[in-house]
């Protein structure tokens, strides 16, 4: 089984519940659910302050230019490409770890200071930084703190960095759209009942009448939000 099944393994179980709820949705559900959502006040699910939260975390920028190529190395290396899917950073993994890392706070400075201690040892051992060394030697370094049972005692802060890494990589990847689809994750549909099939009604020699296809079957009510007057009967 190879890194990505693994991953898959474990996230599917665990993910389902907060992945996009408009997944396997019609684009029409989608709309629709969205015109209910803002007409609600919550824009595209937000609450207004949470929107401006989003806002002014996306106008901010964390990783420098080479920190974030280095997150885009690593995040390939994590999950590469392959014959059913794109790699991390062509699923937008890169831009979820920058996000993370300003509405998370903790995660800043531990993580910028792994990707001094993977600069340090690619220094060390090879005398270049990370993105310097050629990819057999990214993955020697690498190897040396992917598997924590093997990992010598130095290279602890290492294992725990890209242990971490690794966790958001996969939740990064496994919440994208490209991530759900691989996953073949269809979540909860909304159905829409049409009412017993004409052709069994037929058979029967029933049909249905004016009133009851106006006031159950109507797909444009299907998203409309019941309103209850005072004394808790339907308006």
């Amino acid at each position: 089984m190879d890194r990505r099944e693994h991953l898959k393994l474990l996230l599917a179980g665990g993910v389902g519940a907060g992945l996009f709820l408009a997944t396997g949705c019609s684009q029409e559900d989608v709309q629709q659910s969205e015109e209910i959502l803002r007409d609600a006040g919550f824009g595209y699910g937000r609450a207004d302050y949470e929107a401006e939260h989003d806002k002014k975390l996306l106008a901010d920028t964390f990783f420098t230019e080479t920190e974030f190529e280095m997150v885009k190395v690593l995040s390939d290396i994590i999950i590469p490409a392959d014959e059913e899917s794109g790699s991390a950073t062509d699923a937008g993994v890169p831009d979820f770890i920058e996000f993370m890392m300003k509405d998370y706070p903790p995660f800043q400075l531990v993580t910028r200071g792994g990707l001094m201690w993977l600069n340090n040892q690619c220094n060390s051992k090879f005398g270049k930084t990370f993105l310097d060394c050629t990819e057999p030697e990214r993955l020697e370094i690498i190897d040396l703190i992917a598997w924590p049972d093997r990992a010598a005692p130095e290279m602890q802060f290492g294992v725990r960095f890209f242990n971490r890494m690794r966790d958001l990589v996969a939740t990064g990847f496994f919440t994208s759209q490209m991530g759900v689809e691989y996953l073949d994750y269809r979540g909860n549909r909304p159905g829409f009942w049409n009412g017993v099939p004409d052709e069994v009604l037929r058979n029967h020699g029933l049909e249905y009448d004016q009133k009851t296809l106006d006031e159950c079957i109507k797909e444009e009510d299907r998203y409309r939000i019941a309103e209850w007057d005072d004394d808790m009967n339907p308006v």
